[in-house]
């Protein structure tokens, strides 16, 4: 149901993408009026939360049944404040370390005078269900004590003064929450202060807070980020490459999913990064994960006096490769506004492919490589596919299991059998703007993030 308005978008972004989702080939198929519809409930559905949150458990740790328990009475004890505390915990059907639990929203939340602006991320946050933090504060009223009761707006547009009392730009209601610090705590001049500055006890989406429950047994994940794993397939005793690995979401469940035997090389450029990597490994019991921060467009080497156990490698030296690619990120959800230019949209294209290179030498005959983002532009996946196909011979598109989204998108000149070897997860198709569809649990594979996949053998 839609309650945001629409993804706000510069001109020059917004025409680029209408452009992408009109192409000749769309419009075609589907005809005008249809590939507008569709774009226009892409734009609506991007500022709102998907309708299901995704829990990918460690069932290398514990079996999912007893993680199902074990949630179910953590997130009881979590609301048992609450009139209502119970929590619906739903095993994914064909995802077997996949935990969902339905959003409730949009609620009928009545706003209150006493009105704490937040950051835009920040207020994306809170519509995943998380309490704000108190680095994501930007207003509060002038004389906000612990215990007010206050309704919290997130800033559309990133124009709200740090410090200010009111705010009158463009802002949306996520909730109401009480203040569990003073203002002149929040905004102290000395150290920046920490914790949680507004819990959420009524908040417009309605999704249990994951913040420090079960953190070795359950991990917070977009469904198609979880089936990127599966789809990779990795096997005990292989040697696996995760080429932007951060924050490890990933690379941690590519260890699971191996019994953490073997190897997975985890590259990533920023150290602050790795060192996330590192923290959710150790979280996760996960001991097969070898991090180094590197840049992996040079991660591939033929000189013998550059090789050492760390990057960079010599060519065939990894049985799969996951390729995460840094992306425009056009599919994340919510998401109410995105301040980048088209040139800044468009410089993704050049880097996926110098990435792209270094995944194939990378990769040994026979391999695996998968591909994958979360935008939903043609030039960062079809057309990356049909570049890839040329460029490289010795690729073939495979088939991917399991297999929860549409096909690829028309316009990018790949063959309809192509097409149904991609996976794109395009909430667009199944958004109902006006209707409170309730909680069906088969929209958990549709109403997700934008997402892509392509998986690759290298004969």
């Amino acid at each position: 149901m839609s309650i945001f308005p629409n993804i706000s978008l510069k001109p020059e972004v917004m025409d680029y993408l209408k452009s992408v989702f009109m192409n000749k080939e769309v419009l075609a198929a589907v005809g005008p009026r249809e590939a507008e519809c569709r774009f226009q409930k892409l734009l609506s559905c991007l500022s709102h939360p998907p309708s299901y949150t995704c829990v990918r458990a460690s069932t290398h740790l514990a079996p999912l049944e007893e993680i199902h328990d074990k949630l179910g009475e953590e997130l009881k004890r979590q609301m048992s404040s609450s009139s209502d505390n119970h929590v619906q915990i739903l095993p994914h059907p064909q995802v077997t370390d996949v935990l969902l639990l339905p959003v409730d929203g949009p609620r009928p939340v009545k706003q209150l005078s006493s009105e704490v602006v937040v950051g835009a991320q920040c207020g994306n946050a809170v519509l995943r269900g998380a309490h704000v933090f108190a680095q994501g504060i930007i207003a509060s009223p002038k004389y906000m004590k612990v215990g007010d009761m206050v309704s919290v707006f997130s800033d559309l547009n990133g124009s709200c003064t740090r410090g200010a009392t009111t705010f009158q730009g463009k802002k949306v209601f996520v909730g109401n929450g009480v203040a569990e610090m003073d203002r002149s705590s929040i905004f102290c001049t000395g150290e920046p202060a920490r914790g949680v500055g507004i819990r959420m006890v009524e908040p417009l989406y309605q999704s249990p807070s994951f913040d420090g429950v079960l953190p070795s047994l359950t991990f917070l994940q977009n469904l198609p980020s979880v089936v990127v794993g599966h789809v990779l397939g990795p096997r005990p005793g292989e040697r696996i490459l995760d080429m932007c690995a951060a924050p490890g979401g990933k690379t941690c469940h590519i260890a699971a999913l191996m019994g953490d035997q073997g190897e997975v090389v985890a590259l990533e450029k920023s150290r602050n990064k790795i060192e996330r990597i590192c923290r959710n490994a150790h979280m996760l019991n996960l001991q097969s994960i070898k991090t180094f921060c590197f840049n992996s467009i040079q991660a591939v080497s033929n000189d013998p006096a550059q090789l050492t156990e760390g990057p960079p490698f010599p060519p065939e030296s990894f049985d799969r490769v996951l390729l995460d690619a840094p992306c425009s990120g056009l599919g994340q959800r919510p998401n109410m506004a995105l301040s980048f230019s088209l040139k800044e949209l468009r410089s993704y294209q050049p880097l996926q492919r110098k990435l792209f290179h270094a995944a194939v030498r990378l990769l040994k005959k026979g391999g695996v490589l998968v591909y994958s983002t979360c935008t939903v532009t043609l030039a960062e996946n079809e057309e990356q596919v049909a570049w890839a196909l040329h460029t490289f011979p010795c690729l073939t598109l495979q088939p991917q299991e399991p297999h929860l989204g549409a096909e690829g998108m028309l316009g990018a000149g790949l063959s309809p059998e192509q097409l149904r070897l991609l996976q794109r997860f395009s909430p667009e198709l199944s958004w109902d703007q006006t209707a409170d569809t309730g909680m069906d649990p088969r929209r958990a594979d549709s109403d997700t993030i934008g997402f892509f996949i392509a998986k690759f053998l290298k004969n």
